[in-house]
């Protein structure tokens, strides 16, 4: 909402769906919203409501059966990540956005990061020569939702939920093209190494080659103290480039008694700290929707690593990382 408040005069909020009416009514006065339809139920959203656009932002095993629906009745949709909790599931959605002439947009903020962006420019003109590894993590202490403890909740543990931003990264910087993959993960529940009520994995990390013969690793954990942590770090044949997309900022702050807010997932906020600026912005989130919605009002898809199937390559790949993780061997791309 934050960032389609930034589009005023563009974007108008038809209808709002919830379970909990509470909720979008305190979502409507926190952003002044007006003249919106309510709904109790995603079916009768997407079937009553006149938009143009279908922003789904529910778990992600709730991701598959609204989308599909939009879809169908000719609604271009905004999905959140992982695009669902199975490859499979997303093959079909993918589907049925081609069989329909409609988009879906894959919400992976990162690539519309500003700090992300000036990378890419930089890596375009050669300033760190030809790209040859990226590591890449999100990582944090653990999830406050209750959809991340189970595996059928949201597909994975850390890596899923986390490390599906560095995955989606990495391929879009590759267009997809990856060879193989060999990772580890902690074992989930009481194998895990912090979080034993936990069903999936609380770390997991994996090593990527792509056709190219270019390399990548990818992290998410639950075990990064201090707030969210989303770290990029990049090498070429004549350089190097390292992006930090959350613990960074123009203010530094010391604050005996603590302030309200410094950055996410940061479990105090007093002595030294960075307060973000705008984060929505920082992140990508407002770049991000703008994007979605130009897209949307053209009917054209996404930019690479944007798109239905740039979601459903990254689900493929988790699914083989998962694979290698169990296993103990080297994954190939299937395809």
């Amino acid at each position: 909402m934050d960032a389609y408040a930034r589009m005023s005069g563009q974007v108008t909020i038809a209808g709002i769906a919830d379970l909990n009416a509470d909720r979008i009514r305190a979502l409507a006065e926190r952003h002044g919203l007006t003249g919106y339809q309510t709904f109790s139920h995603f079916e009768d959203a997407i079937s009553r409501c006149d938009c143009d656009l279908v922003d789904i932002c529910l778990p992600s095993y709730l991701h598959r059966e609204p989308a599909l629906l939009a879809l169908k009745k000719k609604k271009n949709i905004i999905c959140e990540k992982p695009l669902a909790t199975k490859a499979e599931h997303g093959q079909e959605m993918v589907q049925c956005a081609m069989e329909n002439g409609r988009h879906i947009y894959y919400a992976e903020d990162w690539l519309f990061a500003p700090a992300v962006n000036r990378a890419m420019e930089i890596i375009k003109e050669g300033g760190i020569g030809a790209l040859q590894y990226v590591r890449a993590r999100e990582c944090h202490s653990g999830s406050h939702s209750p959809f991340a403890q189970k595996i059928a909740y949201c597909g994975g543990g850390a890596l899923m939920h986390l490390g599906i931003h560095p995955a989606s990264l990495v391929l879009a910087f590759n267009k997809s093209k990856w060879k193989r993959t060999v990772a580890m993960t902690s074992s989930g529940g009481e194998g895990n190494i912090r979080h034993k009520k936990m069903e999936g994995e609380d770390w997991g990390a994996a090593l990527v080659q792509f056709a190219d013969g270019t390399a990548a690793q990818i992290e998410g954990n639950y075990l990064t103290c201090g707030g969210m942590e989303c770290i990029i770090d990049l090498y070429g044949t004549g350089g190097c480039l390292h992006v930090n997309l959350t613990l960074s900022g123009a203010l530094h702050c010391y604050s005996i008694g603590g302030l309200q807010y410094t950055v996410e997932k940061a479990e105090i906020t007093t002595g030294w700290s960075r307060p973000a600026v705008d984060e929505n912005y920082n992140m990508g989130f407002a770049s991000e929707l703008r994007h979605f919605v130009e897209c949307a009002r053209k009917n054209r898809p996404a930019i690479a690593g944007a798109r239905g199937e740039d979601g459903l390559e990254a689900l493929r790949l988790m699914e083989c990382i998962y694979r290698s993780a169990h296993d103990g061997a080297t994954v190939a791309n299937p395809s």
